[in-house]
């Protein structure tokens, strides 16, 4: 049997426990802390007096953009920090709990009071747009957690990735088995081995993501030996249904280890887009940094 894909990396890792609470932590406790946050924010955009329009050099602009500069920050250390969180679940939570509120609330209202509203083709607005960009991918990933460990869950049925791989290989063995021992006809022997030496999980990271394996060669050998059930000599029925029963438990057990895979490609996926854009939005921030206080 030859499984293709990064099996052991789904079976070994496992998602806290807590990831259905960390919205609502603490009765919601760092929803509570960004809402003050920005109204403090605004309090100060709206106090301040300067002489023309606001915009990020006044006071209340530098005040506001030293506190966003801060915030992406202490974000970007967090989803460094986190994966060495092992052990203490609720202290994950919290933070995680924090990480989604002060930074898809706080942080874009600050953020946004900063620029004074003031929008243009340079490293400023770039760096806010990234910023939004990396936000928007921080709430996807939020969905993604909160919904596909669960169904992980529900699909794995106290299964771990090792123990369905274990039962695909029994059955294999006693498909290979059947395929020795009966006098099985040549075009059945090769479904039964095509669907035993093909044994497909994992593969590209595209079809991984999809779970759809077009040439199954399991489904193949299903669905031609139910064909060919009609016609067989009496004394192989009882030998094809054999078969016909351990094709459908393989099969049904590639859905479910298929489902698991796409599953956890679903919800790395939006890494491969919040990391790179997370350390892009750190590079333009120093840009920004920079041109304010030594090029202007």
């Amino acid at each position: 049997m030859s499984v293709t894909g990064p099996i052991a990396a789904t079976a070994a890792e496992e998602r806290p426990s807590q990831h259905q609470s960390f919205l609502a932590y603490h009765g919601f406790r760092y929803l509570k802390l960004a809402g003050l946050v920005s109204l403090i924010g605004i309090v100060i955009y709206v106090i301040d007096a300067p002489y023309g329009s606001r915009y990020g050099g006044t006071w209340a602009g530098y005040t506001l953009g030293t506190v966003g500069a801060l915030l992406i920050l202490w974000l970007t250390w967090f989803g460094y920090r986190k994966r060495t969180y092992t052990v203490n679940t609720g202290d994950l939570a919290a933070r995680l709990s924090a990480h989604v509120y002060l930074g898809g609330v706080a942080l874009i209202v600050v953020a946004t009071l900063h620029t004074g509203f003031h929008f243009g083709w340079n490293i400023h607005t770039l760096a806010y747009a990234l910023m939004c960009i990396v936000i928007a991918s921080g709430i996807f990933g939020v969905v993604t957690y909160s919904r596909y460990p669960r169904l992980m869950t529900e699909n794995r049925h106290s299964m771990t990735m090792l123990e369905m791989l274990g039962r695909i290989a029994t059955l294999n063995e006693e498909l290979l088995r059947i395929g020795v021992t009966s006098r099985l006809d040549d075009r059945t022997a090769a479904l039964i081995r095509d669907a035993v030496e093909s044994t497909e999980i994992g593969g590209s990271f595209w079809r991984q993501l999809s779970g759809r394996y077009p040439h199954c060669a399991t489904a193949r050998a299903l669905t031609e030996t139910e064909r060919m059930t009609v016609g067989t000599a009496p004394e192989m029925q009882a030998t094809m249904r054999q078969v016909r029963v351990l094709l459908n438990q393989k099969a049904a057990l590639l859905a479910q280890a298929r489902r698991d895979v796409s599953y956890k490609a679903i919800i790395d996926v939006w890494l491969y887009v919040h990391v790179p854009l997370s350390f892009a939005l750190l590079a333009t921030l120093l840009a920004h940094v920079v041109s304010v206080f030594f090029l202007w």
